[in-house]
């Protein structure tokens, strides 16, 4: 009797030693799934929360998830806000910069897409609607920086277009006069 209760414990630890591996590493798969790059966790644990996709010119892009009754402005603040077009050589004004903001949403009873436009200029309040502008679970809001191009990007063009004209001058005159 001792044999077989001895055969039965050994069986019950391998195998459940086999189950307690596996799941473990399917918890591991799991976690590393959540806590995924472009993820974005803001609504604490237990909180009703929507979740929503932010795209283009914001500091940090990706699915964000918020607590249920976040409005617009609040949502672009969790994001960094929109993102700058400035390098180490340029200075951008902000004066003269404007915002784009789309808000999509699925409509499923009629299954067409309603879209929520707002624009602004940073000197300007904020659009009507705006900061009150409420978000639902799969929103999609697009930002777009944009501004009127300087003097130096128009060089920029002219330049290059120039550059590429005199080269082509200059190699056709040395294939011509040897």
């Amino acid at each position: 009797m001792s044999r077989k209760l001895i055969l039965i414990i050994t069986v019950f630890i391998f195998t459940g030693g086999y189950s307690l591996k596996a799941q473990t590493k399917q918890l591991s798969t799991s976690q590393q799934f959540r806590i995924a790059e472009r993820f974005i966790r803001i609504a604490e644990p237990g909180e009703l929360a929507d979740s929503v996709n932010v795209w283009g010119d914001v500091g940090s892009s990706g699915r964000y998830l918020i607590p249920k009754g976040t409005d617009l402005a609040r949502l672009i603040s969790y994001s960094f806000g929109p993102r700058t077009l400035s390098d180490s050589q340029t200075q951008i004004d902000w004066s003269k910069m404007r915002v784009e903001i789309n808000v999509q949403e699925y409509d499923n009873e009629e299954g067409g897409v309603a879209i929520t436009k707002f624009k602004y200029r940073f000197e300007d309040p904020y659009p009507e609607g705006m900061k009150d502008f409420v978000l639902k679970n799969n929103h999609i809001i697009a930002v777009r920086v944009k501004r009127k191009p300087s003097f130096r990007d128009y060089l920029g063009v002219f330049a290059s277009t120039v550059s590429a004209v005199a080269s082509t001058i200059i190699l056709l005159d040395r294939l011509g006069g040897k």
